[in-house]
Order: C-alpha cells, then sequence, then structure tokens
C-alpha cells in the first residue's frame, strides 16, 4: 500500500513540472489505470503513478478553466457576490477576496472567474465577510514577479484557486446587496473583538494569528525574531497546534467520560475521546477559516482518530500513508506548498528516529530528541525553500513549543471563546497570554543574540539535496548501524555546492523583474555590483526584500562590493534600505547621495571608473558640473566585457540623452541597453537610439502598468534600430552571458524557461 501512495505521489508531483498541461481528456485512462493497479500487483507502482498525474491533470485542468481571459483585463466589469474572506486593512488599501456569482460586461455574462481577490483603495466602506456586494471592478490575471530563487505568488494564486486579481473602481454602482451569515464573518467579529480588547498590545498581532489564523498584524521585527530563532512555525494554524486542540480534547473527554459507567456501556471512553478530539480539530480548523494548512492537519487527525472509532489498529507508517493519499486526493495542489513537505516529512522523521530505538525514557529526553530528529531531517528541505538555517532553533524550539502550544494556545482560545460569549474576563485572559509571549520574546531574544545563529546561503542542487536527504537517514539510524559517520560527508555538498561564478573576463548581468521599476545585478568572478534595487510597494514590501536579496542568496552571494543608486525615485530605490540591511555593502554610489539613508554614499560622476576581473565599468553622466535634477540626475553606467557591452541608463530624458550623444559618442553603443525611463516617450529620442544601435534593448516594466509603459512609439523606435525587445513584464528576469570566448550569448528569459502551466505566459507588444 505504502509505494503505491508514494508512487501515487511521484505522479502528482511530476504533473506540476510541467510548462503546458495535456489534453484533460488523458484522464479517461484513470479507471483502467485503478484497475490494472487492482488486479496485478507489479503493475500497482507505475499504474498508480499514472492515477496520480490524471488525478492532478483533472484538478489543474478544471482550475485554469476559471481564470480571466485575456481579452477582459482592464475592462471596466459588474461583479456580483460575496465577500469571501476578512477583510484586511493595510491604511491604504481594503483588501479582501469575493466570490463571484456573476461577471457581466455590457449586460453579458463572462464566463470563468469564481474567485477574485481585489483591492479597495481610499475610503473604502466598512465590508462585512458574507454580505453580498455589486462593485464594479477591474481586474487582470494572476500575475506576480519571475525571478530566481524568489517567491512565486502567481503560484500561490493558482493554490489558493483566485482566478483574478483587481480593484474595485469609484462609482455610485457599488452598493451592499444583502446581508449574510458566513464562517469568515464570525472570524472577522471575533477579530474586531480582539482588537478592541487588546487596543495597542504589541502582541496583539501575534495573539490574532493564533487565534483564527490572520498574521498580517505580526511585526516585521517579530518575524524577524522568529525567523533568526526557527519558531516562526509556531505561528501557523496547522498540524502542530491542531494536533494539540485534539490530544487535549482527547484526553479530557476520555477521563470524563470514564468517570461514568452508563456511559462507558454505552460507548467506550477512547471511542468517545477521538469523537471529541475529531470535533475540537475541526472546530480549531474553522476558526482558521479551513485555509490550506488547517484541512492538511484535519485530514492527518482525522486518519489518527479514524482508526480508533472503526476499531482498526494500523501501523503509524501506515497511517501517515492513508493521510497523505487523503491529502492528495482532497487536493493535489498541497504539493505546491513548502508546509506539505515540511508537515509529511517531520511526522516521517520522528517516526523513523523514535520507533524502536533504545535511550532515555524521561518526558523531556524524548521531547529533545523530537527536536534533534526534526532539525537534521528537515536540513535539506530547510535549504530548498528558505535558503536559511537557524543553529539555535531546536533550543529554541525546545522551550518555545510547550509554551506557546500548551500554555499561550490554550489562553488564547479559552480567551477568545469568552470573547465571542460577551465576557468581559476574555480580555483578561488574552492579556495574561500577552505576558507569557512577552516572556518569550525575551527568551528568544538572547538565543537569536548568539553569534551566527542563522546560516544563510544558495538553495543546494537536485542531487546535493538527495545526497543530504541520505546522509538525514545515516544519521538517525539505530546506534550501532554501521558507517553512520558518511552522514556527514554526505551533507558537506549541501553547504559547499555554490552555483558557478562567472569566469574571468566574463559579465553575467541580470535585469531582475521588479515590476514598474529597475534592479540589475552585474557579476563578474570575484564582484558583484546591483545597481538600483526595484520599488517599494508598501511599508512592509518592497523588491530589494522580495526579490534583490534572494536572488543574490540564490547564487551565493553575501556581500555586494557596489551598490549603485542610480538616483531617489522610489520605483528604483525603494528597496535599498532593505538590501543594505540584509546584505554587506562595500561601497555605495548614488545619482543623489543625500537620499541613501544609513550609509555614507559617494556621488556619481563622470569619469569614474574601475576594473573588475578584466570587464570594465564607467560612469558616463552626470558631469561634475551638472545642474541636473529630477530624473535626470540619473546615475548612467557604461560595462565594457570582452566580447560584449552594456548601458545602464536610470530614467535620464531628452535632455541628457542629448548632452550623452554630444560628449561621450564613442561610448554610447552598446550591444545591451537598459531602455531609459522603462520606455517613456520623454526619453528614447531617435538620435540616442540611433547612436546607442543596441542589439538587445530591455524595457523595465510593470504587468499592466497605469503608465501604459513602453510607449508604442518608442517600441517602434526600437525595433526599427533593430534592436531586438525584451521586456521584465513579460520576460520575467532577463539575464545575459558576456565572455571573451562566445561573445554575448543569446538571453535566457526566466518566465520561458523555469515557468510552469500555472504562470501568466509571455506576450509581446
Amino acid at each position: 500500500m505504502r509505494l503505491g501512495i508514494i508512487a501515487f505521489l511521484l505522479g502528482v508531483c511530476v504533473l506540476q513540472r510541467l510548462t503546458v498541461l495535456p489534453s484533460s481528456h488523458w484522464c479517461w485512462l484513470a479507471p483502467g489505470l485503478l484497475a490494472a493497479a487492482w488486479r496485478w500487483p507489479p503493475l500497482r507502482p507505475p499504474a498508480m503513478a499514472g492515477v496520480g498525474f490524471l488525478w492532478a491533470l483533472l484538478q489543474a485542468s478544471m482550475a485554469l478553466q476559471h481564470v480571466l481571459p485575456p481579452a477582459w483585463e482592464g475592462v471596466d466589469l459588474e461583479a456580483v457576490g460575496r465577500i469571501a474572506s476578512v477583510p484586511r486593512d493595510d491604511v491604504r488599501r481594503l483588501r479582501f477576496v469575493l466570490r463571484v456569482d456573476r461577471l457581466r460586461h455590457a449586460g453579458h455574462t463572462i464566463p470563468g472567474p469564481r474567485r477574485l481577490r481585489l483591492s479597495w483603495y481610499g475610503r473604502a466602506p466598512r465590508l462585512q465577510a458574507g454580505d453580498r456586494w455589486r462593485l464594479t471592478v477591474r481586474l487582470k490575471r494572476p500575475s506576480g514577479l519571475m525571478n530566481p530563487g524568489t517567491f512565486d505568488y502567481e503560484r500561490w494564486l493558482f493554490q489558493h484557486r483566485i482566478d483574478a486579481t483587481g480593484y474595485v473602481r469609484d462609482g455610485a454602482s457599488n452598493r451592499r446587496l444583502a446581508s449574510g451569515w458566513s464562517l469568515d464573518r464570525v472570524r472577522q467579529r471575533l477579530v474586531e473583538r480582539l482588537r478592541r480588547a487588546l487596543g495597542r498590545d504589541r502582541n496583539l498581532g501575534v495573539i490574532t494569528a493564533l487565534a483564527v489564523g490572520e498574521r498580517d498584524g505580526i511585526s516585521p521585527a517579530q518575524w524577524d525574531l522568529l525567523n533568526a530563532t526557527g519558531t516562526s512555525h509556531l505561528l501557523a494554524i496547522s498540524g502542530l497546534h491542531i494536533g494539540l486542540v485534539a490530544g487535549l480534547a482527547f484526553v479530557l473527554m476520555r477521563w470524563l467520560w470514564s468517570r461514568s459507567l452508563r456511559l462507558t456501556l454505552r460507548l467506550p471512553a477512547p471511542k468517545a475521546a477521538a469523537l471529541a478530539g475529531l470535533a475540537a480539530a475541526a472546530a480549531y480548523a474553522a476558526l482558521a477559516g479551513f485555509s490550506v494548512p488547517t484541512q492538511r492537519a484535519l485530514i492527518m487527525v482525522a486518519v489518527a482518530f479514524g482508526g480508533l472509532l472503526l476499531g482498526r489498529c494500523r501501523r503509524p507508517a501506515d497511517s501517515l500513508a492513508v493521510a497523505l493519499l487523503l491529502v492528495l486526493l482532497w487536493d493535489p495542489l498541497a504539493v505546491l506548498a513548502a508546509g506539505f513537505w515540511l508537515s509529511f516529512t517531520a511526522v516521517a522523521v520522528i517516526l523513523y528516529g523514535m520507533s524502536a530505538r533504545v535511550g532515555g525514557s524521561g518526558v523531556w529526553w524524548r521531547w529533545g530528541r523530537v527536536q534533534w530528529l526534526v532539525a537534521a531531517g528537515l536540513l535539506p528541505l530547510s535549504l530548498v525553500f528558505f535558503q536559511r538555517l537557524s543553529w539555535i532553533a531546536p533550543a529554541a524550539n525546545l522551550v518555545a513549543v510547550p509554551w506557546v502550544s500548551l500554555l499561550v494556545v490554550p489562553l488564547v482560545l479559552l480567551g477568545s471563546t469568552l470573547l465571542m460569549l460577551g465576557v468581559g474576563l476574555g480580555g483578561w485572559v488574552l492579556h495574561g497570554a500577552g505576558i507569557l509571549l512577552n516572556l518569550l520574546w525575551r527568551f528568544l531574544d538572547v538565543l537569536a543574540a548568539v553569534p551566527m545563529a542563522v546560516w544563510s546561503q544558495q538553495a543546494p542542487p537536485l542531487w546535493a539535496v538527495l545526497a543530504a536527504a541520505l546522509g538525514g537517514l545515516l544519521l538517525l539510524a539505530p546506534r550501532g548501524f554501521p558507517a553512520r559517520w558518511l552522514a556527514a560527508l554526505l551533507w558537506l555538498p549541501a553547504f559547499v555546492a555554490l552555483p558557478p561564478a562567472p569566469g574571468r573576463g566574463v559579465l553575467d548581468l541580470t535585469v531582475l523583474d521588479v515590476g514598474q521599476g529597475l534592479a540589475v545585478v552585474a557579476r563578474t568572478r570575484r564582484h558583484t555590483l546591483v545597481y538600483d534595487a526595484g520599488p517599494r510597494f508598501s511599508a512592509s514590501f518592497d523588491a530589494g526584500e522580495a526579490v534583490v536579496v534572494p536572488f543574490l542568496r540564490n547564487l551565493g552571494v553575501r556581500r555586494i562590493d557596489r551598490l549603485v543608486v542610480s538616483h531617489d525615485d522610489r520605483d528604483h530605490m525603494g528597496g535599498v534600505n532593505s538590501v543594505l540591511r540584509r546584505l554587506a555593502v562595500d561601497d555605495v554610489l548614488a545619482g543623489v547621495p543625500e537620499a541613501v539613508a544609513g550609509v555614507r554614499a559617494r556621488q556619481c560622476r563622470r569619469g569614474q571608473s574601475w576594473t573588475w576581473d578584466a570587464v570594465r565599468f564607467r560612469v558616463l553622466s552626470p558631469s561634475s558640473s551638472s545642474t541636473l535634477n529630477g530624473n535626470n540626475r540619473s546615475c548612467v553606467l557604461r560595462i565594457d566585457a570582452p566580447g560584449g557591452s552594456v548601458l545602464l541608463t536610470g530614467d535620464i530624458q531628452a535632455d541628457v540623452e542629448k548632452r550623452l550623444v554630444a560628449q561621450v559618442p564613442r561610448w554610447l553603443p552598446v550591444d545591451v541597453l537598459v531602455v531609459p525611463h522603462h520606455g517613456s516617450r520623454t526619453s528614447s529620442t531617435a538620435a540616442f537610439v540611433h547612436r546607442v544601435s543596441p542589439a538587445y534593448a530591455v524595457f523595465t516594466t510593470g504587468y499592466r502598468n497605469r503608465f501604459g509603459f513602453p510607449r508604442p512609439v518608442v517600441v517602434a523606435r526600437y525595433r526599427a534600430a533593430g534592436a531586438a525587445l525584451l521586456d521584465s513584464a513579460a520576460d520575467g528576469a532577463v539575464r545575459f552571458r558576456i565572455g571573451p570566448l562566445r561573445g554575448l550569448g543569446a538571453p535566457q528569459r526566466y518566465r520561458v524557461a523555469a515557468g510552469r502551466y500555472w504562470n501568466r505566459h509571455p506576450v509581446h507588444r
């Protein structure tokens, strides 16, 4: 059975690696494969793999049918539906999910979208989950930034069945049609009561996360501390907390039920306790809105208690396999989430490391061993998913897990229940949970202060991950198992296998996809230059944190030799502070030095130049006598490698382009041009384009940006000059490799190279 379920899992995973889905008509083969697996055991593994593939194909095909058609992007549409989430207010906007009943344009019904993720900017009315609204909306297909080593937002939207994103248009036609009850409405009311009870308590966001799974209120400083100590999983309502609540309900009900002879004669105490545990787990999952992690945890709890209710005693490994199969049948897209792999691997590692072992019998010995098993067993996956390890995580979790699970969570649930019942004592109980959390923060602060508490690096290659997994099995094998010392050797490649660095005289240049903004990374054999760091999207989200830093870590880069900040527009320097905070930066060169806070930046001036590993860098603008302002203060940088050249122009406009053509004409012709000002009509004059005459022109724009960049007249100008056109909105990150042997190679477009069937496919103008 277990082998067949693992084969089913492999089939599901193979489907998720496809760029384009095959026809869903192949799904009719599934019944025949199931029959073959049942009748001929030798064929069971390949047959079950085929069934898994086809089941995932069916679910993926059904999900893609509801994605917004491209023809309806950017058009005013009338959406009628119910609010299907707790609205989230981040000051600038109100964000919520609308479950669509009807979507129309000019009286015609538009088929497809079922769930929309919408933002209401400005003065939005108070929205209640469950209410039915008619809204005028503008939508676009699920779209995110595409860069190596960064979060795939499009995958996240697909996994959560979001068929389009967009915003509400202001107008008199927006109105509430009816009020309605929903589970999310109950959760929203609890969130509001938590806010009233706790006020400005620093732990409001944490307590809200533990109560209803809404984690937006957790501060960045708290997240940093949790990540540094490997305890961020404690704030996710998933397997740990749902299992704890189910276990506590089981123990309590079994004790109470066994007190009554009459009740035990009607139903054995263990079965009554299993029903209570299952009900408690379902209630907590409902409180968390039946999110994807809670669905997975609830299925695992149901399998554990189901065997007890049915009177069938399964081996733990068989129960885990059955839970895995049920999770995949319920949602084959679950394999796209890191939590799926971490939760099942953690349970498997604990079973492997704790079953039939000789050792200490004390509670703390066993608990300490569990922490060691989880830390060692999840090491390869932690590097793959997070590119980060916390060496102090076992020690932190040894205390933090029971502290949060046995003390904080019960108080949070008790206080939340009392608040929902209108009992004022609930606020005092929640303040007690806050006091316990404050003590935990102090403990974690001490651990986080340990030098080198966190190890960050690139994600290891697949072969190194497999070697580390084998090393984990050896390390956690029973005492006396031969060659356990090989575990250290098998783990070593995961830490030392670095991506290949460019050779001498080779320039590796990547124009990152940061939306409407700019960020470029130029690498030579031993040096790294970052030109701009992209925009700041909100108070808690910027391209430096979300794109530039993860991309550099994915390459194994821990230090930036020179950060060039072209000028002070927020779409170019919005992520600079995050880059400076997360990575060591040796030198900062800026068009507007006073705009770079926290470091001593040097003024970018024409004539500055340096050579790294036979690659030459030259600043062409602004000049030392320049009185330019605004976009024209952009630092213009030319890079020459044996075999090709690049020009980075920031947001210069026609005036500076004219000066460059007149003053430094011999330095303008290049092979790769990052187009000035994202393709605005105020830049890319005919004389400048003719003089530069690039082989490739790269536009850095946001998908369906409100400025209409790049402008058609500018696109036509570069096309007439013979340039091949690339656009980060269509292509994702664009990488060029320029070297003395092969010259300028063909660019690598990340959305093409790494895109999956759920990703938006490249469409060029």
